[in-house]
């Protein structure tokens, strides 16, 4: 009996130790390497279509909002006018303007949802009013989180693009990435998150945005090819608690290196929150407060290998803030395909 169980601790241990030589074998061969970035750039997009952003009530004696009783809610792109596609609010405004018709009808995106809803303006003051207010474009500055050598493609920001009204992820139409410059840095304080102050020339284009999703941008970079060294990744379960440094762009254009430590691993966690970080350099501390916003996407690197990307700060403590792992932007920027469809830069 003695034996036996001897045995039998001793294939469980033989079949362990082959497991764990099996996954780090697959991990050694797919192993993909990408060059860190950490530099700010300017960020241009525009909506493939008006999103709504919210209702109201219309100038003409605060006549209850005629979007609002069609059933438009807030997050809702509107596509087309009768028929007619709609790319953005002007053209949106300028089919209205030659509207004759008592209702128009609306083709609309909801998520992944298409509707189209009958809507009836309010025109007693002349004009046709629809009581909504609309957005087609943001503009700000983020960070790069990393260059693939081998395709020319870039991912930045580790979360996505929303609308600062409505909250929803906004819709990609076109857009664009430019060389940017940090100007000011307005310091993070406790329940009042700190900003990275920059400005970017339209003529000075990086690169083209091609997805925006919950866990980042992605495209191709056309700019000057980077220069730094390309890296191993770290896959999300090989995270460890402990030291790290973080690669950002906090003045002028000038990346530097800062020490931060991971204080805790989100295991399992699809939300794109993969870990938890806390800034221990005190240059960082001194200068910004700790995370602010515009460092969204300043790459996270632990033991020589990209971990992932800082995508959140702390609102309480800025010092303190999340991060994305590199595997959860990978699978969102579709790379097995899209590094076969996607030209060279």
């Amino acid at each position: 009996m003695i034996k036996r169980n001897k045995k039998w601790a001793i294939l469980l241990a033989l079949s362990a130790y082959v497991t764990v030589f099996s996954t780090a074998t697959a991990y050694a061969e797919q192993r993909t390497e990408l060059v860190p970035m950490g530099y700010t750039v300017g960020i241009s997009m525009t909506t493939d279509g008006a999103l709504v952003v919210g209702l109201a009530a219309t100038e003409n004696g605060g006549a209850p909002s005629p979007a609002a009783q069609a059933g438009l809610l807030p997050g809702d792109l509107i596509t087309a006018v009768d028929g007619v596609k709609v790319g953005s609010a002007a053209e949106l405004r300028a089919l209205l303007s030659q509207h004759q018709k008592d209702d128009l009808t609306l083709d609309v995106l909801r998520g992944e949802d298409k509707l189209q809803l009958t809507l009836c303006p309010n025109t007693a003051s002349g004009a046709v009013e629809l009581g909504v207010w609309l957005r087609d474009s943001v503009a700000g500055i983020g960070t790069l989180t990393y260059y693939d050598p081998q395709s020319g493609k870039y991912g930045g920001l580790g979360h996505g693009i929303n609308d600062t009204d409505s909250g929803v992820l906004m819709p990609l139409g076109c857009g664009s990435i430019f060389k940017s410059v940090i100007t000011d840095v307005k310091r993070g304080c406790a329940g009042e998150p700190g900003e990275l102050c920059g400005s970017f020339d339209p003529m000075e284009q990086k690169g083209e945005i091609l997805s925006n999703t919950g866990c980042g941008i992605f495209g191709i970079f056309k700019g000057e090819t980077p220069s730094a060294k390309a890296i191993p990744i770290a896959h999300a379960d090989e995270i460890e608690l402990g030291e790290a440094v973080i690669l950002c762009n906090t003045t002028g254009c000038e990346v530097e290196e800062f020490k931060v430590e991971i204080t805790r691993v989100y295991k399992g966690d699809n939300s794109g929150r993969s870990l938890m970080l806390c800034v221990r350099d005190e240059r960082l501390l001194e200068r910004t407060g700790g995370i602010v916003q515009g460092m969204s996407g300043s790459p996270i690197i632990q033991n020589g290998r990209l971990v992932g990307a800082v995508t959140h700060v702390l609102i309480s403590n800025p010092s303190k803030g999340f991060g994305i792992s590199i595997d959860n932007m990978l699978e969102a920027s579709d790379w097995n395909t899209a590094n076969e469809e996607l030209p060279a830069a």
